[in-house]
C-alpha cells in the first residue's frame, strides 16, 4: 500500500510552494511599478507648463548697455503663437527683432520656417534667417539650399551662418565657411553675420574674418571681447520664458537699433 501523507505536512508543503512563487513574482511587480512611476514622471516633466516671465521680470534680466533685444527660434519652440507674444503680452515693446532657422546642411528645411517667416512678415516684425552649417557637407550646395528657401527682401535683417560644429580641421572649417559666406553675399548683396560660441570665436575665428560681423553665444558671463566692434549681437541666455511658446528660447541683445 502507498504511504499516506500527513494532512498537516501537506498543508505546510502547499504554503512553502506559494511563498516560493510569491518570491519569484515580487521582483516583477517591483519592476513594473518602477517603470510605471518613471513613465508618469517623464509625462509630467515633458508636459509641464513653463510659465512666461512678466514684462517687469524680463526687463531685469536684460544686460545693460544694449539698445535692442531679440530672440531666435526654430522647430524646437514648436508652433509659435506670435500674436500672443506681440499683441497681448506687453512684450511688443521689449522684443525688437527675431531670427528664425530656415535650413541646415544641403537638404534640411526647418519645419516651422515658412510659417514663422510668413507671420512675422505680415506683422511687420524685423526678422532674418539663419542656416545651420554642417562642415562635412559641401559648402556651395549649402549656400544654394539656403538661398532657395530664403528670399531676400530689402527690409530683411542680414542672413546668418550658424557655426557650432567642429570641422576636419580649423583651416578646413574656415575655408568652407568663406565659400558659403561669399556665395550668399554675391547672390543677395548682403554680407552675412557669423553666429558661433564664445569658445569658437576666441580659438578659431578671432584672427580671421576681419570684414565680418559676429553674433556670440556666452551664457555664464559678459565676455570681455564683447567690446570688439565685430561683435554686434550677444546671446546671453538659452532659457528665456516668453508668451507664445511652452519651450525656452534664446535671448539676445544687440548693439544695433531696429
Amino acid at each position: 500500500m502507498a504511504k499516506r501523507k500527513h494532512p498537516l505536512k501537506a498543508v505546510n508543503s502547499k504554503r512553502k510552494v506559494r511563498k516560493q512563487r510569491t518570491k519569484k513574482r515580487l521582483p516583477l511587480w517591483i519592476g513594473a511599478g518602477v517603470v510605471l512611476m518613471l513613465g508618469i514622471a517623464l509625462f509630467l516633466y515633458y508636459n509641464q507648463e513653463i510659465k512666461p516671465m512678466n514684462p517687469a521680470r524680463f526687463r531685469k534680466i536684460i544686460p545693460e548697455g544694449f539698445p535692442t533685444i531679440g530672440i531666435d527660434v526654430s522647430h524646437h519652440q514648436g508652433e509659435m503663437d506670435w500674436e500672443k507674444l506681440f499683441d497681448k503680452s506687453g512684450f511688443d515693446s521689449l522684443i525688437h527683432f527675431v531670427y528664425c532657422k530656415s535650413t541646415e546642411g544641403n537638404t534640411h528645411i526647418d519645419t516651422q520656417w515658412k510659417r514663422n517667416r510668413k507671420i512675422l512678415n505680415n506683422m511687420g516684425i524685423p526678422n532674418g534667417a539663419y542656416h545651420f552649417f554642417i562642415p562635412t557637407d559641401p559648402p556651395l550646395p549649402q549656400a544654394v539650399h539656403f538661398l532657395n528657401h530664403w528670399k531676400k527682401r530689402d527690409i530683411d535683417l542680414p542672413p546668418v551662418l550658424d557655426v557650432e560644429t567642429e570641422g576636419i580641421s580649423d583651416e578646413d572649417l574656415v575655408a568652407k565657411m568663406k565659400i558659403w559666406l561669399r556665395e550668399v553675399e554675391k547672390q543677395t548683396g548682403m554680407r552675412p553675420v557669423i553666429y558661433t560660441s564664445l569658445n569658437f570665436y576666441e580659438t578659431k575665428f578671432q584672427d580671421d574674418f576681419k570684414d565680418y560681423k559676429f553674433w556670440i553665444a556666452a551664457y555664464s558671463r559678459k565676455p570681455p571681447c564683447i567690446n570688439d566692434e565685430r561683435i554686434i549681437h550677444w546671446q546671453f541666455s538659452e532659457s528665456g520664458r516668453i508668451p507664445g511658446t511652452r519651450e525656452k528660447v534664446d535671448l539676445n541683445v544687440s548693439k544695433l537699433v531696429y
